[in-house]
């Protein structure tokens, strides 16, 4: 359909969509600028970004059905994904979690596996490239985006960021590198260190859970789930058990809890290791019985010639 068309009428279920998430970004933005007029604005850039990014995936979503016929392309339970995947990342950012994070280790995990296990495999989902690029309001100029990402050098680069060991691998070590006391303390005393863990975060999830969207279930994705499983728990069990706390800067901070400030490392640990265990549990179950499923389908029933039979 051509670039005509570009005015019609948005679909009605698109419409209160629209809505919906012009809604919850002026509720989110109003509040974090509210919450944040007398504290240090770390992360102040991040709000123009999600709002800029809900708008384009709009937008986009709405010239695709347009163009193609509503829930073609990108399908309604795609957008539901992203839209709750934005409100994730949105809630992990915003106070009062972001506030509470500064004076708690366990809100601090709460924001950190919200991030990687709530908002990045739910923004994977919504397939918001593919949005992004719809967003663009003619044709030629889609195309003119989308070149690059066609080209050799960027095809044989994303292949490599999104191979299962490299994605990973990339995971696992923003994950225990930004948990290190000396990485940590520096996130807690600065504002620029704490955005760029953040970013890490999202960054090594959305890379991690892109690479399972694309690969179809077997044992490497299984294998790719369970292994994330045990070395998370791992170091979820550490923080548990640890006879004192490894993060000084919580001791000068008055517990919302009332909890000491093992006992609140302990907690946050117990975050990472049982309800985020428990998500990857659950995907790695998922996998596997795609996975078996896939192993037990009747394979083409081949019928042998008269002279072949015994």
């Amino acid at each position: 359909m051509s670039d005509s068309n570009s005015s019609a009428a948005v679909p009605p279920v698109f419409r209160g969509l629209r809505r919906i998430v012009v809604a919850l970004a002026a509720v989110v933005v109003s509040g974090s600028a509210q919450a944040h007029a007398d504290q240090s604005q770390r992360g102040w850039w991040l709000w123009p970004l999600l709002v800029v990014c809900a708008g384009l995936y709009t937008v986009g979503v709405a010239r695709l059905w347009q163009a193609s016929g509503t829930a073609r392309g990108i399908t309604i339970w795609r957008v539901g994904a992203f839209g709750a995947g934005w409100l994730a990342l949105a809630t992990a950012l915003a106070d009062p979690l972001d506030a509470l994070s500064q004076v708690s280790f366990a809100a601090h995990m709460a924001q950190h596996e919200i991030l990687m296990l709530v908002a990045a495999p739910l923004l994977v989902l919504g397939k918001p490239l593919a949005a992004f690029v719809w967003a663009l309001p003619r044709a030629t100029q889609r195309r003119t985006a989308a070149r690059p990402f066609r080209g050799a050098w960027w095809h044989s680069w994303w292949q490599w960021l999104v191979h299962p060991p490299v994605a990973w691998t990339l995971h696992a070590l923003a994950l225990w590198t930004w948990h290190a006391p000396a990485w940590f303390e520096a996130g807690l005393e600065h504002d620029a260190v704490h955005d760029l863990q953040h970013a890490s975060f999202l960054a090594s999830a959305l890379l991690f859970w892109w690479a399972l969207a694309r690969r179809r279930p077997d044992g490497v994705a299984v294998l790719y789930v369970l292994t994330t499983l045990l070395h998370t728990g791992f170091l979820g069990a550490l923080l548990t058990f640890a006879p004192h706390p490894w993060y000084p800067t919580y001791t000068a901070a008055i517990n919302p809890w009332g909890l000491t400030v093992l006992a609140d490392q302990q907690l946050g640990g117990l975050i990472m290791w049982v309800p985020a265990g428990a998500i990857f549990m659950l995907a790695g179950l998922l996998l596997l019985a795609k996975w078996i499923r896939t192993l037990e389908l009747p394979r083409p029933h081949v019928c042998k010639a008269d002279g072949d039979r015994s």
